[in-house]
């Protein structure tokens, strides 16, 4: 079994029209979230020395202010990220135009346009929100103004963005992956409706 067989089968079957850059802009979704997500679980959940644990009393180690949630949190939000990278498969596969078997009620039926336009859409604007906050954490600071108390030094530092800086890139590129499944799937409407109506009448007929 090659690679691309593996990779087919985890994201499902390209659909037609969708140009090679299309597809590669839908993995660099996935993978611009990726080391940030690496960076969370064995700096915080791990204990990785990305950053300075605070120790407490008791000689345990606290998450830092950052991650307040706690081991499940960073878990959590590492698994919803890549989750939510991943829809952006469903602009260039069939699963993005068909809904899949496995949707009772729905299943072969197509999927309107903007049901996939609007979201995805929505979401490309809301992270743009990820060079503002990253211009925050330079400063020390969360997105609502409030100290950080993220303590990173040296090495930490570049390590550090090298993890997270990928992530200002993820709103652009999902914009411009909703652009171009929009203009697809428009074009291909009258297409599909003018042979939708040659079928429904008789050789040789005109109307």
């Amino acid at each position: 079994m090659t690679a691309r067989t593996i990779l087919t089968k985890m994201h499902g079957r390209v659909a037609a029209g969708v140009p090679r850059w299309a597809v590669r802009t839908a993995y660099a979704i996935t993978l611009v979230t990726l080391p940030s997500c690496i960076w969370r679980i064995a700096g915080v959940n791990l204990g990785a020395p990305l950053l300075e644990h605070n120790s407490s009393a008791s000689g345990s180690s606290d998450t830092p202010d950052m991650f307040g949630g706690g081991w499940w949190y960073v878990i959590g939000l590492s698994v919803f990220s890549e989750a939510l990278a991943f829809l952006s498969f469903g602009l260039v596969t069939r699963w993005g135009e068909v809904w899949p078997n496995w949707m009772p009620g729905l299943r072969g039926r197509r999927v309107p346009t903007l049901a996939a336009v609007i979201p995805a859409g929505l979401g490309s604007v809301a992270l743009l929100i990820f060079p503002y906050a990253l211009v925050m954490i330079a400063l020390d600071m969360k997105i609502d103004g409030e100290p950080l108390g993220l303590a990173i030094h040296g090495w930490q530092s570049v390590a550090f963005w090298i993890a997270y800086a990928p992530l200002v890139a993820w709103g652009p590129l999902l914009g411009v992956l909703t652009v171009h499944y929009y203009r697809r799937r428009r074009a291909a409407r009258p297409a599909a409706v003018e042979s939708q109506e040659a079928g429904a009448r008789p050789d040789g007929l005109t109307v």
